[in-house]
């Protein structure tokens, strides 16, 4: 096996890469940057979809499709927005073999494509709110590319609202906030930490972002998901206004907020190992594999048995079942935990009721085992050289007071290649000294290095 998977700790990129490939999650497309999602990925995507999608769907929200292709003044007419998307646009200037007269941006995301038809739907209060959710591929002209993490092409579902207030805008956004928080540690076994991003780190156009904030085995932080409650801007910029129940105009208050294919690289760093990927049971592909055992040609049962094995543990099938001679004589299987290699005798009567069980207790132990690594590598950090110590020496989350200042952010970046992941929602405030500049500060926040 270490002849196919390089070990973590050689090389944890090159690691993340032969699981992947190895398992057959994904490949490397022709097209630089771009990637080939196969069936065992996409699998894992489509188990996300699903259970996102009915997640989505219980608070009153409905899908949608808009197109990739967005008229480059669109893009214009937000001015944050196009300030933090240009770098990463393609555009298209050549159609049907002519020039267009107005180029198209493919989608980097969809608000303002969304916005202009908001503003042909919505005229009254009754018209409110509009809650849309779009599955959807968007295209971003990323420079430094890694499967699954950040991919020229990818994958994601993209939610739109539009509220009659502030108030209303600014629930929608923690409403979701708190689907992805649960989806992540209730599907993926993945704790997270959540909160408000700082001003330079939240997204382009919006009034605020949140976040879930993950940690991976090499102690680097993962975005997992944002959610941003944008304000009027795009409302403004596109004119999406109602006519209150008083008969005034208003213009309508908007959010947005989406998860990619970046969590099914989520999955593979937080409980992949040397023998490959491991998935939770319930985003698993294949939860369960039987293997019989046999000694009728004893050389070739173990040299397969062998090869199944290693193909299992690649896949990160959660629950072995085997079963051999002496099984048989005891009526029973030997069940087999890909986390832990832990082997555990199963009665054959009532065999699937205990498998189900043996799924649910791994799945939790996953999320606990997390939970472990989270709570471990998660450090109070009371001055700077502290701060650049860990961050150097052990990686993970550096619990520490921030001023508040965006120049000490930017210098505590530039010194150090860490970020204010999030600032806490709750819990948080005491009075403190900035970590790197001795002001007096009311808050700690989250910092560490990421992908």
């Amino acid at each position: 096996m270490s002849r196919v998977i390089t070990p973590r700790k050689e090389d944890y990129s090159r690691w993340y890469t032969d699981v992947i490939t190895q398992s057959q999650m994904a490949d490397y497309s022709p097209v630089k940057g771009c990637m080939v999602i196969r069936p065992l990925g996409y699998s894992v995507w489509e188990a996300m979809q699903r259970e996102l999608d009915a997640r989505f769907k219980e608070t009153g929200h409905q899908n949608a499709y808009f197109p990739l292709f967005i008229p480059e003044s669109f893009l214009h007419k937000e001015a944050e927005h196009v300030a933090g998307f240009a770098p990463e646009c393609a555009v298209v200037t050549h159609g049907g073999g002519k020039e267009l007269e107005e180029a198209l941006i493919v989608g980097p995301t969809s608000e303002t494509i969304i916005y202009a038809m908001y503003a042909k739907w919505i005229r009254s209060y009754r018209d409110l709110p509009v809650l849309i959710n779009q599955w959807a591929n968007v295209v971003r002209w990323e420079m430094r590319t890694r499967l699954f993490l950040r991919t020229t092409e990818f994958l994601w579902q993209e939610g739109h609202t539009a509220h009659a207030t502030e108030a209303e805008a600014e629930e929608e956004a923690l409403l979701i906030l708190e689907i992805y928080r649960r989806f992540a540690e209730e599907q993926m076994a993945i704790p997270v930490y959540t909160g408000i991003k700082t001003d330079s780190e939240k997204f382009a156009g919006a009034l605020r972002t949140y976040s879930i904030e993950a940690l991976m085995q090499d102690g680097k932080a993962l975005q997992a998901g944002t959610s941003h409650n944008l304000g009027q801007n795009f409302a403004r910029a596109f004119e999406v206004q109602y006519q209150t129940r008083a008969g005034t105009w208003e213009h309508v208050w908007s959010t947005s907020w989406g998860v990619s294919t970046r969590l099914i690289g989520a999955l593979v760093m937080a409980h992949g190992d040397d023998n490959g990927v491991s998935f939770p049971p319930r985003l698993a592909p294949f939860q369960i594999v039987i293997v019989p055992i046999w000694k009728s040609d004893e050389e070739r049962v173990r040299i397969s048995e062998a090869a199944r094995l290693a193909a299992e543990e690649l896949k990160g099938v959660p629950l072995r079942l085997e079963i051999g001679p002496r099984d048989l004589e005891k009526n029973q299987f030997t069940a087999v935990r890909r986390l832990d290699r832990r082997k555990i005798p199963v009665p054959r009567d009532g065999l699937a009721a205990r498998a189900a069980t043996l799924l649910e207790e791994i799945q939790n132990d996953m999320l606990e085992k997390g939970r472990a690594f989270l709570r471990a590598n998660t450090r109070d950090v009371k001055d700077y050289d502290e701060l650049k110590r860990g961050l150097d020496e052990t990686g993970g989350f550096f619990r520490a007071h921030w001023c508040g200042a965006a120049d000490c952010e930017k210098q505590i970046k530039d010194d150090t290649k860490a970020t204010i992941r999030c600032i806490p929602l709750e819990g948080n405030l005491q009075d403190g000294r900035c970590v790197r500049c001795g002001s007096a500060s009311k808050q700690w926040v989250y910092f560490a290095r990421s992908y």
